[in-house]
């Protein structure tokens, strides 16, 4: 785990810098520089080019992670590299040509209920464009375990270019409309600079000969494709659907609650960048034994990280939302139920990583497909006919990608014979839901204390108790000796 341990801490600091860049954002200059509906187009345009990204990529980034170690020679390596870079063009060129030719019928379906929509249609596909060879790349570097960069430039670097433009926009340097086009151009520079970086990591030999398993490759690569189509639906199909019953500013108010309950995701993003081609290699070498130290090893780290977010969060979010103008109040259940799927999905560790790298990789597709069409079907019941508002739309994802990943801890436990279960793992979790229970039903009680306007107490309060259980939650993972991975570092300053 060392390579692990330490570009995963790397990419957690970097993850949580862009998570701050992002709150910041999200929480004070979108609610505060930008008005709601705009704030709201942002959302919808960003979650429908995520829709839209995997069909782009082919499925290539996936398909770079599971080939590249089972070549030996530069030879092979730059056969393979040179046969998949350029296969999302056969989907990216014809399907721009097509919104192309139908850009009017397209602008006017997607715009019914909101007409602002229809002027930025054509952002959705450059955004998704863009994104698309920047996961390529990415994965290029991941394969080559250099992770930080990449994470960089995914994590903070679109963050830190949003702050800018938000300002640009508050001194009257660009407009409204402007920010989004000037967005667009940020994620192509983005884009660039991973491609240049790739391209430093290793150059290959451009080649029109093929390597031996072309035939594999592609059909890996096609399986991925639709199974990452349907992923992407899951994750973003809420944000897609707002636009269609209500207006903008609603698609505005879910992003910031859902952004809040995703902080805690961090830990697992920054670790699953250099598991994957870990994994994918360990897998190659059929070296089942560390395949399964990393699985448990994975998980109860992540469900130590993840657990403590989701306490802290949770434990201070109606102070929270105190500080947000008064519309976006109301969304703590949906920071509830998504800061609970985000710590299950840490509870996995590398569990999608060892199904998508294994033989067993064609199971992806059908999970997905019955995910994709279970999240759409639950969401149009609970919002659009049981009119549960947003929080249905969260309830829906909960339940979809709470039965899924159980389903994929059975998988794994049947095919390979692992889990990712330690004899502290349930130990760890009731400490969770202990921890959540007794800092979630109280506050510290101060005067209304003010500056500038602007409300100082309820953040003393979330200072004072974010301290308490930090404090609290560290000495019992410590103590109860949860994980040897912590409990050796927390050795390192207490010697």
């Amino acid at each position: 785990m060392g390579i692990v341990l330490k570009q995963s801490f790397k990419n957690t600091l970097f993850i949580y810098l862009g998570f701050a860049v992002g709150g910041l954002n999200t929480l004070v200059l979108y609610t505060r520089f930008l008005e709601d509906e705009y704030y709201g187009l942002v959302t919808y345009l960003l979650a429908t080019s995520n829709i839209l990204m995997p069909l782009i990529a082919l499925g290539i980034h996936h398909t770079i992670v599971k080939f590249f170690s089972s070549y030996f020679t530069k030879v092979d390596k730059d056969k393979f590299l040179s046969s998949v870079l350029f296969l999302p063009l056969l989907i990216a060129i014809p399907m721009g040509f097509v919104g192309n030719l139908f850009y009017e019928q397209i602008g006017n379906y997607l715009s019914a209920e909101n007409p602002i929509i229809k002027e930025y249609t054509f952002v959705i596909y450059l955004v998704a464009f863009t994104c698309a060879y920047f996961e390529v790349f990415h994965a290029w570097a991941k394969v080559h375990f250099e992770t930080v960069f990449g994470n960089i430039l995914k994590e903070l670097y679109n963050r830190v270019a949003v702050m800018i433009l938000l300002f640009a926009v508050y001194f009257n340097w660009i407009t409204k409309e402007e920010f989004i086009y000037y967005l667009t151009a940020a994620y192509f520079v983005r884009m660039l600079l991973m491609m240049l970086y790739a391209f430093k990591l290793y150059m290959p030999k451009f080649t029109f000969a093929r390597p031996d398993n072309f035939k594999e490759v592609l059909r890996f690569s096609i399986y991925i494709i639709m199974a990452g189509s349907a992923g992407a639906i899951i994750l973003d199909i809420d944000k897609f659907m707002i636009p269609g019953k209500e207006s903008l500013e609603t698609a505005a108010y879910y992003s910031v609650a859902v952004f809040i309950g995703s902080f805690i995701e961090a830990p697992s993003r920054a670790m699953l960048n250099i598991l994957q081609p870990l994994t994918s290699k360990t897998l190659n070498e059929e070296n089942h034994t560390e395949v399964a130290s990393l699985y448990k090893k994975s998980s109860i780290n992540l469900l130590i990280i993840s657990g403590f977010f989701f306490v802290l969060i949770n434990a201070n979010i109606n102070e929270l939302f105190r500080l947000l103008p008064v519309q976006y109040a109301g969304g703590a259940l949906v920071v509830f139920m998504i800061s609970l799927l985000k710590m299950y999905n840490g509870f996995l560790g590398n569990n999608g990583a060892i199904i998508n790298n294994s033989k067993y990789y064609k199971i992806t597709l059908p999970y997905s497909l019955i995910m994709a069409f279970s999240v759409y079907f639950l969401n149009k019941l609970f919002y659009y006919e049981l009119d549960m508002g947003t929080d249905g739309l969260a309830l829906a994802t909960l339940i979809v990608i709470f039965c899924a990943n159980t389903g994929k801890i059975l998988f794994v436990k049947r095919k390979f014979s692992m889990t990712p279960f330690t004899d502290k793992s349930f130990l760890m979790i009731g400490l969770i839901a202990l921890l959540y229970l007794l800092f979630n039903f109280w506050d510290f009680t101060f005067s209304d204390i003010y500056f500038l306007k602007f409300p100082i107490h309820p953040i003393l309060n979330m200072f004072l108790k974010s301290v308490l259980i930090t404090v609290t939650y560290l000495v019992l993972v410590v103590k109860l000796n949860i994980s040897t991975e912590i409990s050796n570092i927390s050795k390192r300053f207490y010697k």
